[in-house]
């Protein structure tokens, strides 16, 4: 009996090439161009097509959750910059973009294992922007104003010169414009890399805002998640009204450092917004997709006041 050769076999057409593979691969993009842009080379979904919820552990579609203004099922308010702070605030999401002022870069010469001036341009990479703060001008509900927004994306939004110069310019820009300030605060503290000369900051914006009540001028600071350190000691606390996003921690120093000094177990939901509407420290607790409503209401309200005082 024969022995079956396996060598032979039925053929099987060749192995198309890379080329071959792309070109067969394009059917997608001709059938659905939307769809073909969520799939890369390899045929994998973007790493930033879907966002985890910090609390409950479900993965959200990210169309979703910018619909939502980043804000999750389970009600958590999450961190974000700027350019998103701008466009919700603002009517119809228009608005003038004004420059902050350049601050000396490194006046320390400080490296804490690796050197402050590296530190910024990581921060700028990764961020898009110069430095913590953004200065925006516009209308919110019909109302013109200046909108302050400070990055925690950058740095821990950490207050150095180049924070306390942009406040200072936001602020002598409503004056120049008689109109009221928003500022969206977040912050870790003061930045440690630019010792003393950060810590001046807190004096020098509190003189900014004691310029704006003088030309009566309405200062409002949106408190959101985290404001702590030498910011909530200065601009963060001295608003003609506080108002605050669900869920922010705010405060001083943070609770573990708290508990570590007291010995004492804290409260539950200490530091966080709602404990501390309960407390007297914030005005009201106000869901991102209100804000503008309220502010605007805010706002037209305190101006009308100043207009009859005038």
């Amino acid at each position: 009996m024969a022995m079956a050769d396996s060598t032979k076999g039925p053929k099987l057409p060749p192995a198309a090439k890379p080329a071959e593979r792309r070109e067969r691969g394009g059917w997608l993009a001709k059938i659905a161009p939307g769809v073909s842009k969520l799939v890369n080379r390899r045929g994998e979904t973007p790493e930033n097509l879907w966002v985890k919820d910090p609390d409950t552990g479900d993965m959200i579609y990210r169309s979703d959750l910018e619909a939502a203004l980043w804000v999750t099922p389970s009600g958590r308010h999450m961190r974000i910059g700027p350019a998103a702070r701008m466009k919700y605030t603002f009517d119809d999401g228009q608005f003038e973009s004004l420059p902050t002022p350049d601050v000396v870069e490194d006046p320390l010469h400080f490296s804490d294992g690796k050197a402050y001036s590296e530190r910024l341009k990581q921060a700028r990479a990764a961020t898009g922007e110069k430095d913590v703060m953004a200065i925006g001008y516009g209308k919110v509900q019909g109302v013109d104003c200046i909108v302050l927004v400070q990055d925690f994306a950058f740095m821990g939004g950490s207050l150095g010169m180049a924070a306390g110069e942009g406040f200072i310019a936001a602020a002598k820009a409503a004056i120049e414009r008689k109109c009221p300030m928003v500022a969206y605060t977040a912050a870790g503290g003061a930045r440690m890399q630019e010792g003393a000369l950060s810590l001046m900051q807190m004096a020098r914006t509190t003189l900014a805002i004691n310029e704006m009540k003088a030309a009566q001028l309405p200062y409002i600071v949106v408190l959101t998640d985290p404001t702590t350190g030498g910011v909530t000691a200065s601009y963060a606390m001295l608003g003609d009204i506080h108002l605050a996003e669900p869920g922010a921690l705010i405060g001083f120093a943070g609770p573990r450092v708290i508990e570590t000094t007291i010995r004492e177990k804290l409260p539950e939901g200490f530091q966080r917004s709602e404990y501390l509407v309960e407390k007297g420290m914030v005005d009201r607790v106000v869901p991102r997709s209100e804000l503008p409503e309220v502010l605007g209401a805010l706002m037209s309200m305190l101006m009308s006041g100043r207009r009859k005082a005038a």
